[in-house]
């Protein structure tokens, strides 16, 4: 299963229904550990460190960060992207799908788009 963090502006409603029907799903938000306000190279750093997916709606600049990291030899446990137009219930669909049946290193140095 994989781990995950949401970005500071991941509809947090995503995030409880993902809570909801999956309790043990090993999800945190970046504001809860500390990186409020902290910039995406910042976050991309951290979610490295703890081995966290990054779910994020930031298709502007997300990918750029972490494609970079990957470019110079970084780790990078994968970044998946949902737009902001995906309906929650599709979004908690397909990011349940990828948590509960994709291997942890599976999605290392890849971004990913939603919908599936």
């Amino acid at each position: 299963m994989l781990f995950l963090v949401s970005d500071e502006n991941f509809n947090n409603d995503i995030v409880r229904g993902l809570l909801r029907r999956k309790p043990e799903l090993d999800i945190v938000r970046v504001q809860d550990v500390g990186l409020r306000g902290a910039e995406d190279p910042v976050i991309l750093e951290w979610a490295a460190n703890e081995g966290r997916v990054l779910l994020t709606h930031d298709t502007a600049t997300m990918a750029h960060f972490a494609y970079e990291r990957v470019r110079v030899g970084k780790s990078m446990p994968g970044v998946i992207e949902v737009p902001d137009d995906l309906p929650i219930g599709n979004a908690i669909e397909d990011i349940l799908l990828l948590a509960e049946y994709s291997d942890r290193l599976e999605w290392g140095n890849q971004v990913l788009y939603l919908p599936l």
